[in-house]
């Protein structure tokens, strides 16, 4: 018999999910069989699937040692130096600015050098995450841009803030804006857009879909807005907030009108990214705003404040070319 002790960042879940998570060894119907029989006991007593755990519950578990194994944490984060720029940390979040270039979590190419193991030792070095002291919680970001956009990433330290601001992000109660360069000059020069974009997950790419395909069940809604703010040599500065977060968005919507991000290979025209010298798409989350509302929260202290990067790599190519 094992007897787990429910910890702050374990408290809150259902004890089904508390369970697949903390003991992947044990299969999810052999686990709901043996809250059934007993085998498996929250503070003593009879448990449900669907019990809420609180701090300090302690589960009994009756269970074949080979069912209790857990595998060896992955210790990528224990070899890496720490890389980071924070923009802004306290007990609960991490708000990181990304550089172009790293993945945020493993690839299919198993990359280690990711933006959440960079996370990880830098909490782990600094005493404020120990995977050994916990059962299923470990810091997570609550959002995530591609490979070679750079800007701001949300990471969650404890399981409240990560519940909280996942909740957030899903009521759009956390605005996010990025900055942008465009070939061309956007027209109107302010406006907000929406479309239907339809995702090839074999190709990784996305498209605007409209009439009749627009109706497929897979096309999603995509709302952004977007307003120019400067234009030189045939580029137009952009800051776009999104109301939606779809795969490539601004960068398909954009790209659809005939204003395609530039340094975008992908949707973008390489001969005009090669004459700028750019190998990425010039985007970069560069802004946040917590604007919060409904029942208090651990992450109230937030609510208003505005956290910003004012660099992104792209800007000294834009402010060298000739006014217009």
């Amino acid at each position: 018999m094992k007897e787990i002790v429910i910890g702050p960042n374990d408290g809150g879940q259902r004890l089904d999910k508390f369970l697949l998570k903390s003991l992947p060894a044990l299969p999810p119907a052999l686990m709901h069989k043996y809250i059934r029989l007993k085998r498996i006991k929250r503070n003593g007593k009879r448990a449900q699937a669907g019990d809420k755990l609180e701090t300090g519950d302690v589960l009994s578990l009756y269970l074949n040692d080979e069912l209790l194994e857990r595998p060896a944490a992955d210790q990528a984060f224990r070899r890496l130096r720490p890389n980071l720029r924070v923009v802004y940390e306290d007990d609960q979040i991490l708000l990181c600015d990304k550089r172009p270039g790293m993945v945020v979590h493993e690839d299919d190419e198993g990359a280690t050098d990711t933006l959440i193991n960079h996370i990880k030792a830098y909490l782990f070095q600094k005493g404020q995450w120990d995977p050994d002291q916990e059962q299923s919680f470990a810091p997570a970001l609550c959002n995530r841009i591609d490979r070679y956009t750079g800007g701001i990433v949300m990471a969650a330290k404890t399981a409240e803030a990560l519940r909280v601001l996942n909740e957030k992000i899903r009521l759009r109660q956390v605005q996010k804006y990025y900055l942008c360069l465009v070939h061309g000059l956007p027209s109107p020069k302010e406006a907000t857009i929406s479309d239907r974009l339809l995702k090839d997950s074999e190709k990784n790419a996305v498209r605007v879909v409209r009439g009749a395909a627009a109706q497929d069940k897979n096309a999603r809604q995509a709302v952004m807005r977007y307003k120019v703010l400067q234009s030189r040599g045939g580029l137009s500065l952009l800051e776009c907030q999104l109301f939606t977060g779809r795969t490539h968005q601004i960068r398909v919507q954009l790209a659809s009108r005939g204003w395609p991000l530039a340094g975008d290979a992908k949707y973008g025209v390489n001969a005009r990214n090669k004459a700028l010298g750019m190998d990425h798409q010039a985007l970069y989350s560069y802004q946040l705003r917590f604007d919060f509302q409904g029942e208090p929260t651990c992450l109230d202290y937030l609510n208003g404040r505005t956290f910003r990067v004012e660099e992104a790599p792209f800007l000294s190519v834009f402010y060298n070319l000739p006014k217009e």
